[in-house]
Formats: structure tokens, sequence, C-alpha cells
């Protein structure tokens, strides 16, 4: 919550002691706080809504959210308890300020917990911080900074997180003029977990386990990020866990540099039916990545020269998340997120089987199909969701070889005879120099151009009938294959839609890569497809719907597919970041039509959706699972009793 906004951990705290001053038993608020039951119903839902995004900013879309109640009723609501009082006049101020109105570099617009200072600081201040991190060869994920004033002069801290404090053990922390390094950001809380780490330890289920947990106390210990790095090599090699993790600072979505990670957790339950077909999935990949628009018959073992020799197929599972730590709840996860151990000791996916009842829900809203076809989109959709996140994992983030000099002169293509890109019919000019990586070269443009190929990748293969039919849809089960693939069209123009919601219109940014991604695609079918998706606008009934010509989805929607993931692909595996930028930037950009569109679609707010979280108790020896009730009253007492 802290690398959110400062205000989110006292929010959290003053929510909980509210739950402890009314004993949870919210109803006796309206008598004893003289408040309506709307204006306490409008305060629960912002309670549950902030502990679902472990923030005052939606995890998805990064934009602030405030509570739908007035100064006056929180005031009244807070007055239950002195130590509410007290609690509320710390954060009133911030958690109902507006502007700002969104997660970005900060400004009078925006703010950012990852630099959280005071002085303003400017994007060149940020800019040269990671200068000097990477002369130092000190990596950004775990790291903040922050602007302060000593002597009359700025200087630039350098906040890692670690539960050690103090100086270097070369006792010289000041990395450059005006940039000092200051561990032990989250000291304490990071010392809870290492303690529980520790007695983790003790039930580990194997030696790899153990060695991998004992690599995440050194790295949340010292803060060495090379520790952490250790850690994923062996958690990677810990295949069909009975009980899989995801632990640290993992994704660098949130932070407008797009480098600083947040921290995040999850425990989760293996499915062991669920596995099986995954586990077809996977050994059938290499018959699916010969059929991608840059394979060539007799180079690579028909895969061509942009993919890696070997695809080592991945431990691919379904878990049930039992816990999740973070501001979204993932439907699935592609890790680790360093290309070297991917490409040298393999990497996971691991999707979250009860995050996609989510989708199931038949009470979520959809603005944007004909109203004949809504029990079709309803009842294929979470299928759609299901079949096209497994290829985005598998298939999106396991392909792929970046051409690369490995080290001084050494290359892992041949520099004399290099590949012909099928984007030009010519030889390629360029590759990653020794030291580069994909985020270095491509910086803030990498997670949404990686996120995109992936999408593309999944809804590229949906017309595939024999992976489809892995998976149990052929042409003639109850939801058949071609319905599934019309239903994939109808989803590629509902999700660019929606993704209008989280553009942030006065700082011209996205919030979020996913949602970038799902807009471009929709914007290039639109403008390549030859009509296969086509948007109907009402400007009387302010209403969007996506229409999706049958006839033209293998004709037309595909080979418009292909061409924009070829593109995305070839420019990934040659460094071509200025090839990348001039196609990417502008399908990104929200102007014109796609402005009007917008207005509409902020004006039909999608339902935010709430994961309840069930937690574990002790009981005679015996571990007793709690669920609770799908309400904000839930959602609340679920965290209140996790005792944090």
């Amino acid at each position: 919550m802290r690398q959110v906004s400062p205000e989110s951990p006292d929010i959290f705290d003053f929510i909980m002691d509210l739950f402890h001053a009314c004993n949870g038993e919210w109803d006796t608020l309206v008598a004893q706080c003289n408040i309506t039951p709307e204006e306490l119903a409008s305060f629960l839902e912002y309670a549950a809504m902030f502990l679902c995004n472990l923030g005052n900013f939606y995890g998805e879309g990064d934009q602030k959210f405030v509570p739908d109640v007035t100064a006056e009723a929180l005031r009244k609501i807070a007055a239950i308890s002195p130590k509410t009082k007290t609690g509320l006049d710390k954060i009133i101020g911030p958690m109902l300020a507006v502007p700002p109105f969104s997660l970005g570099y900060p400004s009078k617009n925006a703010q950012s917990g990852y630099y959280p200072t005071d002085e303003p600081i400017t994007k060149d201040e940020i800019a040269k911080v990671s200068e000097v991190m990477n002369d130092k060869s000190i990596g950004p994920e775990n790291t903040r900074v922050r602007k302060v004033i000593k002597d009359g002069k700025p200087v630039l801290e350098l906040l890692q997180a670690s539960v050690d404090t103090g100086p270097l053990s070369n006792g010289d922390n000041e990395l450059a003029e005006g940039v000092v390094l200051v561990r032990g950001d989250h000291s304490k809380e990071l010392a809870k977990v290492c303690s529980a780490l520790e007695m983790a330890k003790q039930y580990a289920a194997n030696d790899k386990q153990t060695d991998f947990l004992t690599h995440y106390v050194e790295c949340f210990r010292t803060g060495s990020l090379e520790a952490f790095q250790e850690s994923q090599k062996i958690w990677v090699t810990d295949v069909s866990a009975r009980v899989e993790n995801i632990l640290g600072f993992i994704e660098p979505y949130r932070d407008p540099a797009g480098i600083r990670s947040e921290w995040g957790g999850m425990i989760g339950i293996a499915d062991v039916d669920e596995i099986k077909t995954l586990k077809n999935f996977v050994d059938s990949s290499a018959t699916f990545i010969r059929q991608l628009p840059w394979a060539v018959n007799g180079v690579n073992d028909g895969k061509g020269p942009f993919e890696k020799s070997l695809f080592e197929a991945p431990d691919f599972t379904s878990v049930h998340a039992l816990a999740v730590c973070g501001s979204v709840v993932f439907e699935a996860s592609n890790l680790p997120n360093y290309d070297y151990i991917r490409e040298t000791c393999g990497f996971k996916n691991i999707v979250l089987a009860n995050r996609f009842s989510v989708n199931n829900n038949p009470k979520l809203p959809c603005y944007y199909v004909e109203s004949s076809e809504l029990k079709f989109f309803k009842n294929t959709t979470h299928i759609v969701r299901f079949l096209t996140t497994a290829i985005h994992e598998l298939i999106g983030h396991g392909t792929g070889k970046l051409l690369s000099e490995t080290s001084p002169g050494i290359y892992n293509f041949d520099k004399q005879n290099p590949p012909i890109s099928p984007l030009s019919g010519e030889a390629v000019t360029s590759h990653y120099l020794h030291g580069q990586t994909w985020g270095s070269v491509f910086g803030k443009l990498a997670a949404t151009v990686e996120e995109c190929r992936a999408f593309l990748m999944s809804e590229y293969f949906m017309d595939n009938k024999d992976l489809l039919r892995i998976f149990g849809y052929t042409d003639r089960s109850s939801i058949t294959a071609e319905d599934l693939l019309y239903a994939t069209y109808l989803n590629i123009g509902v999700d660019g839609l929606q993704a209008l919601e989280h553009y942030n219109f006065q700082d011209q940014a996205w919030g979020q890569v996913h949602h970038q991604a799902h807009f471009s695609i929709l914007k290039h079918l639109l403008q390549d497809g030859d009509g296969v998706i086509s948007i109907a606008q009402d400007l009387t009934q302010q209403s969007l719907t996506v229409h999706v010509d049958r006839a033209k989805i293998l004709s037309h929607g595909k080979s418009s597919l292909g061409r924009y993931l070829c593109k995305l692909h070839i420019w990934r595996c040659t460094a071509d970041v200025s090839a990348c930028r001039k196609f990417y930037e502008p399908l990104c950009a929200v102007d014109g039509v796609y402005e009007e569109w917008r207005k509409i679609v902020v004006s039909k707010p999608n339902m935010r959706w709430k994961f309840v979280q069930p937690n574990t108790f002790l009981t005679g020896g015996d571990v007793e699972v709690k669920v609770y009730s799908e309400t904000n009253e839930g959602i609340i007492q679920s965290w209140a009793e996790r005792d944090i």
C-alpha cells in the first residue's frame, strides 16, 4: 500500500479500526453515528474496493477513487471511538482530494508511491538516478526514489527495500554526486516476511523449495536482487508443486518509468484435473509454434530463425488462489521476468482458476453487444478468456529468440549471415548489444508491446481446431469451435472499447499496459481488417455496438492479426525499437472518433469486480479454511481476521 500512496496504509488502519470498534456489526453504525443506511453502504463499498486494490487507486487503470459520502458523514462514522476519530483526521484530506486523478509521474494531476517526496521531482532527475543505477549495476525492481533538501542542496535518495539498514559493507552509500543509496525501505514489514519464510522452510516439500525460500530471505534481508534471481532459477525447476507460490517485487506495471515493481504475493493450491489438460497443451506446443507467421520450413526444425532451437516445455499449472497480495488479482502469470533465466532455466505458467469464475458472473453488464447476442456472449466469454489466457501464457510469452551479442564478440545467431526478416525480405540489421536486454532497449514500451504480442498470439490461434480439441471443443461440442472463434472477435471488440475507460485523458496516457494492448488490437483490425470488425455508434442513445462479419474472420481477420503479430515479434527479436515505436504508438493514440468513443465508455463504467479471499486457521492441529460471504462486509471481515 505504501507503494501506491502515502495515505493508503493509514486508510487501511482506519478501516480495520472501524471494524473492531463496531465488532463487525456495521448496521449498528446507522443509529449510533446518526448516518443513513445509504451513507453506510457507500462507505462499505469504498472500504471493500480499497481492500481489493490494496490502495486508493484502481489496480486496473490506476485512477484514484474516493468515498461517495460527504466529509461530514465520514466524521460521524469516525466518531465511534477516539482511535477512529484520530485515524480519520490523518487521512481525510488526501483520501478525498481530487486531483490527483491517477498514478503517474508526480504532477498536479498525478502522483506515484514510487517517488514519495514533498519536493517536486522531475523526469530528468528520475532518469539521472536510473543512469547511476546502471553504472553501479543496481537493479530497480525493489527501489523507490525520494528527493530531499540537505544543506540547501537537492539530494536524490534511492530507497532500497531490505530488512537491513545502514551503510553498505564498503561504507560508501554515495552513488554519485547528489545521489545516495538508503537501505531499509519497508524494513519492518520485510522482517516479518523473512521470519515467516524461515518458519515455512520447516515444511518445505523438497530441497528445491528450501533453497528458493533461503534465497527469498537473503533478498528481502539484504536487498540483493541477485539473490532473488537465484531464487527464481530454482523456483522454475520445482515443477508440479502441490502448493504454488509467487512472491517478491515482481511486476513494474504501476511505475510510470516502467522499471520499479510492486510487491506481490500469491499462494495457490494445484488443481490436478485441470493440470492434465494443460499438460497436453504443453506437450503439443511445438506443433503450434511451427504454424506461426515467421516459421520457415527446414530452418530450426520448422520454427524458423526467430525462435529458440529448443522450446523448453514449461511447468503449466492451474491453481485455486488461497491468498493474493497485490493491486490486481491476475487471471494468470508467466514468470520469471528475467529473459536470461527463461532461456537458460525455464519459466512457469500459472492460471488462477477461481479468478476466472469472476468472468462467468451473469450479473456483469455488457453494453457493447447486440441484445440478440448477449446470451451467447455471456455463455462463451469465460471460455474464450480461459483458452486465450492459456495460449497467451504458454506460446505468447514463451516464444521468441532475442538476437543478441551474448558476450563480447559472441552471438546467438550467425552474425555473418543474419536471418532474413519476413517483414522486409532482407537480412536483419539490428540486434541486442552485449549487456542490453529487452527491457533496457524498449523501456516503457516493453511491457505493453509484450502483452500485445501475447494477446495477438492467443487470438491468432483461436481458429486452430487441433488446439481447441485439446480442451474439448470441437464442431460437435455443445459450444462449438466455430462459436468460440466468433466469440473471440466479439471479445476483441468489447475488450478494446472497455479499455478506453483506463485511458487518462488529462495526461494523455494509458493506466494499464494490458488495456493499452487491447485497444491497439481493436484499432488495428478497424484500420486493417477490411470490415471484419466494425463499431456502430448511436449518438442519440450514446451507445457503441460491436459487429463482427463472420464471413471475413478467416479471410481478413486472421491475416490482419498475423501481420500485426509478425511485426511486433520481429521487432522484439531484433531490438528494432524505433520501428516498433513508430508503428505502435499511433495505434495507441486516443483521438478523433476514438476520443468520442472514450467519452461514451466512461459514461457507462464497467462494474468493478471484487475478489473475496478466504483465510486459514490452525485449530487443534487441523487447518480450517474459512470462506467469507461475497459482500463488502465479507471482504472487510476477511482482512480484519488476518490480524495484520
